[in-house]
C-alpha cells in the first residue's frame, strides 16, 4: 500500500497513514485489492479520522470483489466508481509475427490475455482510496509520471498535478480507456489471422471452437464498455448536484471536471465503436466463408453436370448399337466401328467446346 499527498506542487509519497489529514492539499491511498482486504480495518479507523465518515460495508465488499462490472454510488460522505480496465495481458507483445501473421495457439493465447479486472475509487474531498489488481501498473505509472511533474526542474512543472481528487481520479480512469490502444492492436492481429484462416485457399477451417471463443470476448468487452459509459454518465449526474462554487477557481475547475467525464465517454464510444466494427467483421468474414464454400460446391456440381451431360448422348449411342437386332445400320459393315467411333468422338468435343465457350467449364477473368 502506498500513500502519496498532493498539495499545489509538491507530491511526497509518506510512508505510512498519517494521524491527521496534512493542512493542505489531499491524500492518496493505492492499494492492492489483497492488501486493502488485510488493511480495511486500519484504514476505516483513518477516514473516520480525517473525514468523520467510513466506507459502507456494502462498498467495501464491491472493491474486494474482482468480477464486479463498472458502476457509480453515491453517499452523503463519499462517492464510489468500480471502473473496468480494458488491458492486454503481461506477454501478449509477441504473440504475433507481425500485424497479420500468425498461428492458432498465439490467437487463443491472445483471447486469454484480456484482462478486464477492475480498480475501485472511494472519492472523499480530501481523499483518494484506491484499490487495483495485484498486477495492476496504474497506480505506479500515477506515481512515478506525477513524482516527474513535481521535480522543480520539470517545464511542466506542478501546474499539471491533479488539483484535487476527482481530477486525479478522473486522470486515471482516462489513462486506463486509453490503454485500450494496445488491446485494439491485438484482437486486430487476431482476428486478421482468422479471417486468412478462413480463406486460405485449399485448406478448410477447423477452428471454429476458437473463432466462437472470439466472438464471445468481443461480446464480453462490448458489455464492459456498456458499463463503463453508465457509470461515467451516472457521475457526470451526481457531478452536476454538487453545490455550487462561489470562487471563480473553483467553478473552473468544476468546469474541467465534466469536459474530462465528458471525453473520458466520447474515448469509451470509441472503444466501443472498435469493438463492435470488430464483430461486424467476424460475422461478415463467416459469411463469406460459407458463401465461399457454396460457390465451390456450386462449381464442382456444375463440371459434374456438365461432364454428365457430354457422356450422356455417347452413352446413348452406344446402347442403342449395343441393341441385339440384325438389322441396324453399319453393324455388318467394315467401317461402321469407325464412323460411330469418329461420330461419337465429334459429339464428346462439340459438347466440350459449347460448355466451354458457355464458360460451363472452367472460369474466365
Amino acid at each position: 500500500m502506498r500513500v502519496f499527498h498532493v498539495s499545489g506542487e509538491q507530491f511526497v509519497e509518506l510512508d505510512a497513514l498519517p494521524e491527521a489529514l496534512p493542512a493542505g492539499g489531499y491524500l492518496w491511498i493505492g492499494a492492492a485489492r489483497r492488501e486493502f482486504e488485510v488493511n480495511v480495518a486500519m484504514l476505516q479507523t483513518r477516514l473516520a479520522q480525517w473525514t468523520g465518515s467510513t466506507l459502507v460495508d456494502l462498498h467495501v465488499s464491491d472493491l474486494l470483489n474482482n468480477q464486479l462490472p463498472s458502476h457509480f454510488d453515491a453517499t452523503s460522505g463519499y462517492d464510489l466508481l468500480v471502473f473496468r480496465r480494458l488491458a492486454a495481458g503481461a506477454g501478449t507483445a509477441g504473440s504475433f509475427l507481425d500485424e497479420e501473421h500468425g498461428t492458432s495457439a498465439s490467437a487463443r493465447r491472445a483471447i486469454d490475455a484480456i484482462d478486464t479486472s477492475p480498480v475501485g475509487f472511494a472519492l472523499f474531498d480530501r481523499v483518494l482510496l484506491t484499490v487495483h489488481p495485484t498486477d495492476c501498473l496504474v497506480r505506479d505509472y500515477f506515481a512515478s509520471r506525477m513524482a516527474q511533474q513535481a521535480q522543480p526542474g520539470d517545464a511542466r512543472g506542478g501546474s499539471r498535478l491533479p488539483s484535487g481528487t476527482a481530477d486525479l481520479m478522473l486522470r486515471m480512469v482516462n489513462h486506463m480507456v486509453d490503454s485500450y490502444l494496445e488491446l485494439r492492436r491485438l484482437l486486430t492481429r487476431q482476428f486478421t489471422h482468422l479471417q486468412h484462416e478462413l480463406f486460405r485457399p485449399g485448406g478448410g477451417f477447423r477452428n471454429w471452437q476458437l473463432l466462437l471463443e472470439s466472438r464471445n470476448a468481443l461480446h464480453l468487452l462490448e458489455d464492459t464498455c456498456e458499463d463503463q459509459r453508465s457509470a461515467l454518465v451516472e457521475w457526470i449526474d451526481a457531478l452536476e448536484e454538487w453545490p455550487d462554487e462561489a470562487e471563480a477557481a473553483a467553478r473552473r475547475e468544476r468546469e474541467l471536471l465534466r469536459l474530462r467525464s465528458r471525453d473520458i465517454i466520447e474515448h469509451i464510444e470509441r472503444v466501443l465503436t472498435h469493438v463492435r466494427r470488430l464483430e461486424s467483421s467476424a460475422e461478415t468474414a463467416v459469411q463469406m466463408h460459407f458463401a465461399a464454400q457454396s460457390h465451390r460446391t456450386n462449381n464442382i456440381m456444375r463440371t459434374l453436370t456438365v461432364l454428365t451431360a457430354i457422356f450422356l448422348p455417347l452413352n446413348l449411342v452406344t446402347g442403342f448399337f449395343g441393341m441385339n437386332f440384325e438389322g441396324l445400320p453399319l453393324i455388318h459393315s467394315p467401317t461402321g466401328f469407325w464412323i460411330v467411333f469418329f461420330v461419337m468422338l465429334a459429339l464428346g468435343i462439340g459438347l466440350s467446346v459449347f460448355f466451354w465457350r458457355k464458360n460451363y467449364l472452367g472460369s474466365r477473368h
